[in-house]
């Protein structure tokens, strides 16, 4: 922590008539004695502690970002992906879709293979893009569905139809896409099922190819957003704020902090 103590204080038995016109000019003018920066404790820290004298049991404490770094609004967010081929082993079982790649995550992650938790709790909207591909001369049906900590979200199914192949080397192919709003408490975490009426149905990743040049194309993509505050929440905050002070000190608590040069200016008033 950094005071800025650049402006005089009169002595207790007080001052001659030149010291007091400028401290009071001073303090006219907004000029006091009264502020300071402090940076954020990295490293997954969810706290930072002011040690200033001038701080009371009921001062005033005013945070303003004082870097891009601080400025910055915290929102969870997640994007995961599968690069492998899944596949059901009977019409009669279910499965968890896969994921083995973290693209983006912030408050987040990726948890035994297709778990996504979340570290703060809220309404996350979650989508998924699933690549299916039917081997067989018929057209098949299959359902996705969401599970939240293993146990199936109620109105979260969806059934998709994907098309019969069209010859021996050209299969019947469906993207399977939707997005679904579901509360997550602290550490909940939200997965995807699904089922198939023939086991010729499969989740499909493709190389990249050539001719002309083409990406890869993984067999699942799954995202999650932050959306708002919700009945599990007690307070899922976006920006510091001051938990608890006593004389000399004062308690910021904080989304977890992982990054630096999280610096605010502050200001004691009281």
């Amino acid at each position: 922590m950094a005071r800025s103590d650049m402006y005089r204080k009169l002595p207790w038995t007080g001052g001659d008539a030149r010291s007091v016109a400028e401290i009071v000019n001073n303090l006219v003018e907004g000029k006091s004695n009264n502020t300071g920066d402090i940076t954020l404790v990295a490293g997954g820290a969810s706290s930072t502690t002011i040690y200033d004298e001038r701080i009371g049991y009921n001062s005033y404490i005013g945070l303003e970002p004082k870097t891009q770094t601080s400025a910055s609004t915290y929102f969870p967010y997640g994007a995961f992906q599968d690069t492998t081929d899944q596949s059901i082993a009977t019409t009669t079982a279910t499965a968890n879709i896969t994921l083995n790649a973290t693209d983006y995550s912030l408050g987040t992650s990726l948890v035994d293979g297709y778990k996504v938790k979340v570290d703060y709790s809220g309404l996350y909207n979650v989508q998924f893009s699933i690549q299916f591909v039917n081997t067989d001369n018929a057209q098949h049906d299959l359902d996705i569905w969401f599970r939240k900590n293993g146990s199936d979200v109620a109105g979260s199914n969806s059934k998709f139809t994907v098309p019969a192949r069209k010859s021996a080397s050209i299969y019947g192919n469906l993207i399977a896409a939707l997005n679904f709003n579901v509360e997550l408490a602290k550490d909940d975490y939200v997965s995807l099922a699904w089922a198939t009426s023939s086991v010729l149905v499969t989740i499909e990743h493709l190389a990249a190819q050539t001719t002309p040049t083409r990406p890869a194309t993984p067999s699942a993509i799954v995202t999650i957003q932050y959306l708002s505050a919700n009945s599990f929440t007690t307070n899922l905050f976006t920006e510091p704020y001051i938990s608890s002070q006593q004389n000399g000190q004062a308690t910021i608590s904080h989304p977890a902090n992982t990054g630096t040069n999280k610096v605010y200016r502050y200001i004691i008033v009281g």
